[in-house]
């Protein structure tokens, strides 16, 4: 099967000011598309870590074997190592890494969190079957290199059918959360989204228990919003409210 052997597909860490940022990527992607914006937050001065969940960044093999407790255990200890690291801490994940930011955010009550493209369902109908069709359709084939900073866009041809329903177990746990969600809250999403429903940003937005609530929408990003030409937006947007909270 397909492998991934980019330096791009690893974790990474920018030491910088007493604010660190944990960025979590999203389903069959790694590292790589938080890049970009990483390098950013870290120019602004914050401390910036990037995981990559396990199964993610390798191959479709290795995923197959990664279940959805892998991810969100990895995701958690990473995220309780910062925050007893910085006096403040905050959590921004894409897509996936979206769902498990809100889930972080319910147990741990860090500085603030910011949604990317996070769904509360994804936009294919078939999706909530992977399941009941794995056995029929074993394998997914995507594509990549759509995006305008393409150096950054790794991310699995294929996967496993199987792990659609593990990244649905996400999606439900994230939905469950919103209501112990009470950080401040800041929202990302496109209008050219595909990949997850319309309203997903909406019900984040108006779910959460978040007393502080910002959202961002945006006009011409794909899903990846993070390898968009509209991420300076998106990055001075978190930079302004993410300094905001350390007051």
């Amino acid at each position: 099967m397909p492998q991934l052997f980019s330096p791009h597909a690893q974790p990474f860490f920018y030491e910088g000011g007493s604010h660190g940022v944990l960025l979590l990527h999203g389903f069959t992607a790694c590292p790589a598309q938080m890049i970009p914006l990483g390098k950013r937050l870290h120019e602004a001065g914050f401390s910036v870590r990037a995981v990559r969940l396990p199964g993610h960044g390798t191959s479709p093999e290795d995923m197959k074997k990664s279940t959805w407790q892998d991810w969100l255990g990895e995701a958690l200890q990473a995220a309780e190592d910062m925050q007893k690291s910085y006096p403040h801490f905050s959590i921004a994940g894409l897509s996936m890494g979206g769902a498990l930011t809100l889930i972080l955010a319910a147990k741990l009550n860090p500085t603030c969190c910011v949604t990317l493209a996070a769904p509360t369902a994804a936009n294919n109908p078939l999706a909530r079957f992977a399941g009941i069709l794995h056995p029929i359709y074993p394998t997914v084939h995507t594509r990549v290199g759509r995006t305008s900073l393409g150096e950054y866009d790794l991310g699995y041809p294929s996967y496993p059918t199987k792990k659609v329903a593990d990244l649905n177990r996400i999606i439900r746990m994230s939905n469950e959360s919103l209501p112990r969600v009470t950080c401040p809250l800041l929202s990302v999403q496109s209008v050219k989204d595909k990949t997850i429903v319309p309203e997903s940003m909406d019900l984040i937005q108006r779910r959460a228990g978040s007393r502080i609530k910002e959202h961002l929408w945006l006009r011409e990003a794909p899903h990846v919003v993070t390898l968009s030409t509209e991420l300076p937006l998106i990055a001075d947007t978190m930079i302004r409210f993410l300094r905001a909270q350390e007051k």
